[in-house]
């Protein structure tokens, strides 16, 4: 990580600059390699002001903080960044998977995790859940010659699967709702 202190309009002070460093560190762990860091350290009147701005992959941050003096400016700027930089990657963590194994969870419909399967999703077909009796959606699968068939039973309107067993005969998966 790299660190930049700018002073303006005061006298450059080592101290305050490894200071700034040193507290640039806790931010670190959230940072990927490479991130920089510009601290700029101003007086007015007696007005101490701390900027900083963080430059890092898809991050760019910059905040303010000023006190009567220039450490606690700076120690409550570190403060701010950190929040913001936490804030942004969990952001990142909830919507971008970067383990393998974290992309292949799959979850329940009470939102639990299930157990990786040995199996994963390789195609996706949407189907039209057309209403029909089970009398009409029986000869369907008969025409299709497919191995299931999805319909809306049209006396219950419940979503149902019809399905060829290994045996030959049919199956038939009833959803209701409660």
């Amino acid at each position: 990580m790299q660190v930049n202190v700018t002073f303006r309009h005061m006298e450059s002070s080592e101290a305050l600059k490894n200071y700034a460093e040193q507290k640039s560190q806790r931010l670190e762990k959230y940072l990927g390699e490479p991130a920089e860091i510009h601290w700029v350290l101003s007086v007015e009147k007696i007005r101490h002001i701390a900027e900083a701005t963080i430059v890092a992959k898809d991050l760019s941050i910059k905040a303010q903080e000023e006190t009567e003096e220039m450490y606690s400016a700076i120690d409550l700027l570190v403060d701010k960044l950190e929040k913001q930089v936490r804030k942004h990657k969990e952001k990142v963590k909830k919507h971008k998977f970067n383990n393998p194994e974290e992309a292949s969870v799959r979850y329940t419909t009470s939102g639990e995790a299930a157990p990786p399967a040995g199996r994963r999703i390789v195609e996706t077909e949407n189907l039209f859940a057309k209403p029909m009796s089970i009398e009409e959606a029986t000869m369907q699968l008969e025409i299709d010659n497919r191995d299931f068939l999805v319909f809306t039973d049209a006396e219950t309107s419940n979503i149902n699967v019809l399905y060829r067993r290994d045996d030959g005969n049919l199956g038939l998966i009833e959803a209701r709702t409660k």
